[in-house]
Formats: structure tokens, C-alpha cells, sequence
């Protein structure tokens, strides 16, 4: 597995190409009135990228945002407009807010650690005492973060982004609203396939015409949470962590690794053998959640991509 080529970069110039932004896992190039989203298969923890690429990594997260993005936008409108290669997704130009919208389910990952290290308001939000790692809320809460350009996203409240200005009041109502509506669509879609949507992340942007799309990708295992459902009780009861796909287990082996993204801390390289593991992770929940099989192409990935990203904006200048 580890032998199959990957891509770290792209360093493409496409026709009318003006800008070009490269996130912790994405490549971003504008051209005339689109997005060209390049997924990588860079992978990133604790706000920091991690030095080895993950095999179909960045295929998977794109067809399965795309997959995702065509299941919810009845529910709620969003960006994208084709995906001409396994590995790209073009959408509207939009000029996105500068915050991340998280929403919960379940006491887990980072909301667990801030738990547990004694605090109990997050991002402006109570939470009682004696809850248990892994609990579900009652019903799924907001906990926003800040969209640094560099370095780690902070966790915001509500009255802190309508106060500091960062989103309307109008737009903020909006954005909430979307939010638990792909929440809830995201929630009935993984429990036909057995599993729980726990947390995920959305952003959202605007467009030259003023109105608020879903941007990014969503209910990927970059951006989400599942626990299995068919064990998750049991295993609640006597204790134990639920089986999950998601991402959290790659931050788990760099804690054991001793990283946790902070300044000072040496980030360990992955082996093989682990970067192995974490592809047929991703693998496995694209099969669960899209009841298909992954189609593997043996071409270089960066000559295909150009290839059909160049055909797909030669054939918009001739409509």
C-alpha cells in the first residue's frame, strides 16, 4: 500500500489562474469565477502537518465529500459544481467567514479533553458535571472555532463572534440553522449504515451574489466522527471506547508518540506499517458510508489531475 504514489503538492498554472492558497490538506487555485480544490493526501493533527503523505487519502475525502455535498444539497445549497477528477472538486467562487462551525453529539475528542482538564463552559456553552468520556448530549450542541490562517484554531462563542463582529447576527442565524440541518441529514444517512455521526466540522461562505452556501468538504473522516452503533451501548456501559472511524485515532498514536502539537514537542514519523493502517481506515469508511468500492488508477496522479482539470476548463469556454 505505502508503494502507490501520493501527492504531497501540486504547483499547477492553470489558464486565467489569479490566485492560490495551499491549506494543511488542500490545494487551492482560483480561476475566473471558480475554485479549484486539489486534495492531497497530506495529513494533518493538532494543526500541523504531518511529514509522511497517506495513500488515496486525498481521493477518498473528495469523493466522499462529493458524495455528501450531492446527498445534502436539497437541504441546504453549496458550492460545488463538478468533480472532473478523483481527486478535485471545482466550485463558486465564495468569499468565506472566518469561523469553523462544530457541532457535537457526543463528549469526545477535544471537547472531552477540555472536560476533563476541569473546565466545564465550552464556547459559551454550560456543561454539567459527571459526565463520562464518549456520553451523548441531549441534543447536539454548537462549539464554534476561529479559522486561523497559521497556526491552531481557538474555540469562540457565539456572543464572542456576533460581539467581535466575525459574523451578523442574521448571517450567524443562518449558518446555525444549516448547520444542525446537515447534522441531522449526516446523522439519519450514517445510521442506515451503522454508524454515528458524533461531531463534524462545517464552513460556509458567501457568493457574489450574496447568499450562504456550504463551502469545503463535509462528513469526511478529516472532518467527522463515527462511533458503530451496533455496540456503541455495551461498550458505554462497561467502559470501554467505542469502535470508531475517524481521524482521532491517528491524534491518539502521536499522544502515545508524545505530540500533541504543542511548541518544543519533536513530531513523530509514522512507519509504514501505521501509514498502511491509516489508508485502509479511510477505505473502510468510504465502503461503509458510500456502499461502494474504491476504483484504484495506477496513472501518475498529478499528470491526471492536470490533464482533467485543463479539459474540464477547456470545455466551459466553449459553452
Amino acid at each position: 500500500m505505502s508503494k502507490l504514489k501520493t501527492i504531497s503538492e501540486s504547483n499547477f498554472r492553470f489558464p486565467n489562474q489569479t490566485a492560490v492558497y495551499k491549506g494543511k490538506v488542500r490545494d487551492v487555485y482560483f480561476v475566473d469565477d471558480f475554485v479549484i480544490m486539489i486534495a492531497t493526501d497530506r495529513i494533518s493533527a493538532f494543526d500541523h502537518i504531518l511529514p509522511r503523505a497517506i495513500p488515496l487519502k486525498g481521493q477518498i475525502l473528495n469523493q466522499m465529500a462529493t458524495y455528501f455535498l450531492n446527498a445534502t444539497k436539497e437541504e441546504v445549497p453549496n458550492w460545488w459544481v463538478a468533480s472532473p477528477d478523483p481527486n478535485v472538486s471545482i466550485g463558486k467562487k465564495c468569499t468565506p467567514f472566518k469561523i469553523e462551525v462544530v457541532v457535537r453529539n457526543y463528549l469526545t475528542g477535544h471537547a472531552w479533553r477540555t472536560y476533563k482538564s476541569g473546565q466545564r463552559m465550552l464556547c459559551g456553552i454550560q456543561l454539567p458535571d459527571g459526565l463520562n468520556e464518549n456520553q451523548k448530549f441531549e441534543t447536539p450542541i454548537i462549539t464554534p472555532s476561529t479559522k486561523a490562517d497559521e497556526g491552531h484554531d481557538l474555540d469562540i462563542s457565539k456572543e464572542e463572534i456576533l460581539g467581535t463582529g466575525l459574523v451578523s447576527k442574521e448571517d450567524y442565524e443562518v449558518i446555525e440553522r444549516y448547520a444542525l440541518k446537515l447534522f441531522d441529514k449526516g446523522t439519519q444517512m450514517a445510521a442506515e449504515r451503522g454508524l454515528i455521526l458524533v461531531d463534524t466540522k462545517y464552513e460556509f461562505g458567501k457568493d457574489s451574489e450574496g447568499n450562504i452556501l456550504l463551502i469545503d468538504e463535509i462528513h469526511t473522516p478529516d472532518s467527522s466522527r463515527y462511533f458503530y452503533a451496533e455496540d456503541y451501548a455495551s461498550r458505554f456501559s462497561d467502559g470501554l471506547p467505542p469502535r470508531q472511524l475517524s481521524k482521532e485515532f491517528v491524534r491518539e498514536w502521536l499522544i502515545e508518540h508524545g505530540f500533541q502539537g504543542l511548541d518544543e514537542q519533536i513530531m513523530p514519523v509514522m512507519p509504514d506499517s501505521f501509514v498502511n493502517e491509516v489508508t485502509e481506515r479511510y477505505q473502510e469508511l468510504y465502503r461503509i458510508i458510500t456502499d461502494q468500492e474504491l476504483i484504484l488508477d495506477e496513472e501518475e496522479p498529478i499528470r491526471r489531475i492536470e490533464r482533467n482539470v485543463m479539459q474540464w476548463l477547456l470545455e466551459q469556454k466553449k459553452k
